[in-house]
């Protein structure tokens, strides 16, 4: 390739990540501007060294697509001034909940509490509602209880390309601690009034609950 053609290449995939704003697959990309995957895999890692360092913006790749995103480093100040509340906090049982589905997947609730030894409710209603695990299916079990695993957002959030490349345990926790420290912590009040908003998990409907004995145990989970 010349350098012109390269650069050309560079520049349109510039464009097309964003104006798109959402994750592209690199087949797709290929398939419709008739390139060869080296070539635009080419043209990924060198927009990614273009935002590299302490640019506002950084490349992701993430379960075979690309994406333009902001860089972790701002996420306090983002946050601050776009939504200081949209995205709360995760609470440290809410952090143990994901990484046993991140490891277990798919995972039913009940199999989260066998480990955990408390009740998950709230922490699974958080990690959906921040869109980081999602329904993926029913177990062939007595009640086909729910089966959750994470999502596309959970790759992008915490910066794992696929699945398979999760790190081992206490390195995927200390990653996940890292970034939920950056965004801004919740106040009780707003803590309170966002458990009481969800004393019937959504997800529990039209399943049996079986609780944890001991409300000490189940009141520090809640979120």
């Amino acid at each position: 390739m010349e350098i012109d053609v390269i650069e050309r290449l560079d520049n349109i995939l510039e464009a097309l990540l964003f104006v798109s704003g959402e994750g592209l697959k690199i087949a797709d990309i290929c398939e419709q501007l008739e390139l060869q995957r080296s070539e635009v895999n080419g043209a990924v890692k060198r927009l990614q060294k273009k935002y590299g360092g302490n640019t506002g913006i950084r490349l992701i790749s993430f379960d075979g697509k690309v994406q333009f995103a902001s860089n972790p480093m701002y996420a306090d100040t983002i946050a601050c001034v776009l939504n200081p509340i949209k995205e709360k906090a995760l609470s440290n049982p809410a952090l143990e909940t994901l990484s046993i589905i991140a490891y277990r997947q798919p995972v039913t609730r009940l199999e989260v509490e066998s480990i955990r030894g408390v009740n998950c409710d709230y922490a699974i209603q958080a990690l959906l509602k921040n869109n980081l695990i999602e329904v993926v299916g029913r177990k062939d079990t007595i009640g086909k209880p729910l089966l959750f695993g994470t999502t596309e957002n959970f790759l992008k959030r915490f910066n794992i390309e696929d699945i398979t490349q999760l790190p081992d345990h206490d390195a995927l926790i200390e990653k996940i601690r890292m970034i939920e420290d950056s965004a801004p912590t919740p106040t009780e009040e707003q803590l309170y009034n966002y458990a009481k908003q969800e004393e019937n998990p959504d997800f529990l409907e039209g399943e049996d609950v079986i609780s944890v004995d001991g409300d000490e145990e189940a009141a520090a989970d809640s979120e």
